[in-house]
């Protein structure tokens, strides 16, 4: 991964997989987190450099499968879990806090991923994808001691009702969370960005799992994100803004965000899942952003 052309042309070899299946070493547990067992996968030398990897709305850890071994031959510690009510987390969820609570919401997701930074060395370096880009920016501005860089991937650039800066459907996005949700999940199971036929049947099982309320606050929740993008920049950690070409958001939306928070960016000619399908480059660029760290 030492240029650009070798790191594309290893993306582009890159067969579908089994992606139930992580590297052989990895260590599987259940965090106990404030909101219940979280799912949680770990891989490389415990005494290195830890690496957070956390998905978003609808996804899971199975979707930095790839990223797993590149990090941990990197000489990481790599790790990621299941959000609160998705995949081998679903039984986690507002019912189990002190005192329960009805619904998901921001403070639920943020207890939950303080909890897993802190548990272990810091500072940590951490990649949040869609939704979880969202939770990582609100998580550094509470607590920055425990963060070393900051990746956002295919994460909103915006804030407020996020979904208004999507492309095409922008303009109509402001509806009830329930029938966005139902949208969404539509999209996915109908499989409108052509997912390979192992990784779409993957999808489809983690669906059947996740229950469809947690979608549904979440994606309230992105349709509310608080403007705190001033506090980001103002925190001096090296961060960095990964996205596809073809991402939900225009690049141009992305570039403006990253001036704000003063993150570089890196766009790579794929979708809204450069984990998927651009892992060398991501992480090419990612280890390149710890070395400032």
């Amino acid at each position: 991964m030492t240029t650009i052309d070798e790191a594309r042309a290893r993306d582009r070899a890159v067969p579908d997989i089994d992606w139930r299946v992580f590297p052989a070493g990895t260590e599987r547990d259940t965090f106990a987190a404030p909101s219940g067992g979280l799912a949680r996968v770990r891989l490389g030398d415990p005494a290195g450099p830890r690496v957070l990897l956390v998905s978003g709305v609808a996804g899971s850890k199975e979707d930095f499968v790839r990223l797993f071994p590149l990090f941990a031959g990197a000489g990481f510690r790599v790790e990621s879990y299941d959000l609160a009510g998705h995949y081998g987390s679903a039984g986690a969820g507002p019912q189990h806090l002190d005192p329960p609570r009805d619904r998901y919401d921001y403070r639920l997701f943020l207890d939950d991923f303080i909890a897993v930074l802190e548990d272990g060395s810091g500072p940590v370096h951490v990649l949040g994808y869609s939704f979880a880009g969202l939770l990582a920016e609100l998580a550094l501005v509470e607590r920055p001691d425990l963060f070393a860089s900051l990746t956002l991937m295919a994460a909103p650039p915006a804030t407020g009702q996020v979904f208004r800066g999507v492309k095409h459907i922008g303009p109509i996005s402001d509806m009830p969370p329930q029938r966005a949700a139902g949208l969404i999940l539509w999209g996915i199971r109908y499989n409108l960005n052509r997912t390979p036929p192992l990784r779409i049947s993957f999808v489809r099982e983690r669906m059947s799992v996740t229950g469809r309320a947690v979608i549904d606050d979440v994606v309230g929740l992105m349709m509310a994100m608080p403007d705190i993008a001033d506090e980001v920049a103002g925190i001096g950690i090296p961060k960095l803004i990964a996205v596809g070409e073809q991402d939900l958001w225009p690049t141009e939306q992305h570039a403006a965000y990253a001036e704000r928070i003063g993150a570089r960016l890196a766009v790579y000619p794929t979708g809204h899942a450069p984990c998927e399908t651009a892992p060398h480059q991501l992480v090419r660029d990612m280890l390149a952003l710890f070395e400032e760290a």
